[in-house]
């Protein structure tokens, strides 16, 4: 039973009966959740043009999209820790005020070095957006379908600037400089920002922990992530063996080994690690990492596949992955009923089946036409929309009342690990099967041929890791067939 705001109810108690009730709060989230989405792939489209107007190198351009990367992946946690101490709302405020002033900020920027810390610098702001965001959802409403049709808006909005960057990207460098393509975002967390003062309540101190903020935790969790990003990244760009993938994955390994060690003893910890023998907990998390790793590699492999093996210009090809977006509207029905009708688990696992089914039908049909590839990316994602949203869902809800911007961090985190997986994956893969420099301009038959012999391998490897991955995560949930998760 929802409730309402009254003339004598405080501010902090606010929640809405309707999605419909709650347009300014909602709308207002989800355009936070969207800008700092886009951002993750609108300047990809870009940096050709950037390389010209600031005489950068490849391994610079490499630095614009990667410094976002890896510190929105790196901060999540932190982000989400912060926010449960010093309030949601008004982290995202801050963030919001930091990501819009940042942007603008581009227009001073005159080599590739400023504009890798200008990227950098929104990565940390993003950071403090992405958790937030979703776990603000959680206080519109009371009623759990309401949560559960809010949560699968959220993800439609932010699955659709992941995947409309390059679009977007490609269509306003036909009318603007590449620097409004940032310059863009301030208006747009302007806008944000005063739809999440105007309608989203206050943080009310029972609502949040008192816990001291675990700095060596922060600075702990940051290295790692940071360096097991980075690792993936350098492995595909250096090579797995290379003296910076190599000293990466040991410091990574090194400062994850420190954090479990600090966490364990810490009085306040920033991640209290005994939430991992919540099987909900353990299994969501594991889950959205599989979810991620569809999502990403499907993305990467079909840029490559549909802009260098077809040709197509980068508008055509970021039109041909409408049918995502489409699908993940029009699949709400089908993943609620799954829900209803079989619970958390078995729901999860058709999705597992979903996302299987179609890496392995993309194995089959890279080299049979569009039609096969727009119809494997239609059963992906209802894969994806079921899992994602029952997932984050059932971590955030499994979570105590005063952690559930650490439970949004934790899901957003695991899919910001399982994306450079997957993306490493294929990048590794067609590097190793096909050619280590892909050639601008037409492609040769014979390498046509050869990109899509390489691109069947990969899809059938991901097809297996993606399908146990999920397929395991989705065992330890629940047979709940509501949103409700707790034990």
């Amino acid at each position: 039973m929802t409730t309402t705001t009254s003339s004598t109810e405080p501010a902090a108690s606010r929640t809405y009966p309707s999605l419909r009730a709650a347009w300014i709060p909602l709308a207002a989230l989800c355009l936070a959740f969207f800008v700092e989405m886009v951002d993750n792939t609108l300047l990809s489209i870009a940096l050709p043009t950037i390389g010209r107007d600031l005489d950068s190198s490849t391994t610079s351009l490499q630095w614009v999209t990667g410094a976002y990367s890896l510190t929105f992946g790196g901060l999540l946690l932190t982000a989400g820790s912060m926010a449960d101490r010093l309030g949601r709302r008004r982290v995202l405020l801050v963030g919001l005020a930091v990501f819009g002033l940042l942007s603008l900020a581009v227009v001073a920027v005159s080599t590739a070095g400023e504009l890798i810390t200008l990227r950098a610098g929104l990565g940390i702001a993003a950071a403090a957006m992405a958790p937030i965001t979703n776990s603000l959802v959680f206080r519109l409403f009371d009623d759990k379908a309401l949560r559960m049709r809010a949560m699968t808006l959220m993800i439609i909005v932010g699955m659709s600037g992941f995947v409309l960057g390059p679009l977007l990207g490609g269509t306003a460098l036909a009318h603007a400089s590449w620097q409004w393509l940032l310059i863009v975002n301030a208006p747009i967390a302007l806008i944000a920002a005063i739809g999440v003062r105007l309608g989203v309540p206050a943080d009310r101190p029972q609502d949040l922990t008192r816990d001291k903020l675990d700095l060596p935790g922060a600075v702990l969790s940051v290295t790692a992530i940071g360096l097991a990003c980075y690792a993936l990244t350098s492995g595909v760009e250096h090579g797995w063996i290379s003296t910076p993938t190599l000293a990466s994955v040991l410091g990574a390994i090194a400062a994850g080994i420190a954090f479990v060690w600090h966490e364990r003893r810490s009085a306040s910890p920033m991640l209290d690690l005994r939430l991992f023998s919540h099987g909900t907990v353990r299994g969501a998390a594991i889950a959205q990492i599989g979810t991620a790793i569809a999502m990403a590699a499907v993305m990467f492999g079909l840029i490559l596949h549909f802009q260098y093996a077809y040709g197509w210009s980068p508008v055509r090809a970021g039109l041909a992955n409408l049918p995502l977006i489409v699908t993940m509207i029009l699949a709400t029905p089908l993943s609620e009923w799954l829900a209803k009708r079989f619970g958390h688990r078995i729901a999860c696992l058709v999705g597992a089946v979903c996302l299987a089914g179609a890496l392995a039908g993309l194995s089959w049909g890279v080299d049979h036409g569009y039609g096969v590839i727009a119809a494997c990316m239609v059963l992906m994602t209802v894969g994806l929309r079921t899992v994602m949203t029952i997932c984050a869902i059932a971590l955030v809800d499994a979570m105590p009342g005063n952690r559930t911007s650490m439970g949004t961090a934790l899901n957003d985190t695991a899919q910001e690990v399982g994306s450079s997986i997957g993306t490493a994956v294929v990048g590794t893969l067609i590097a190793a099967l096909v050619t280590t420099q892909l050639p601008a301009g037409t492609w040769s038959d014979g390498l046509v041929a050869s990109f899509f012999h390489g691109e069947r391998i990969t899809y059938a490897v991901l097809a297996v890791v993606v399908g146990l991955v999920t397929a395991g995560g989705a065992l330890t949930l629940t047979d709940s067939h509501a949103t409700e998760e707790h034990a």
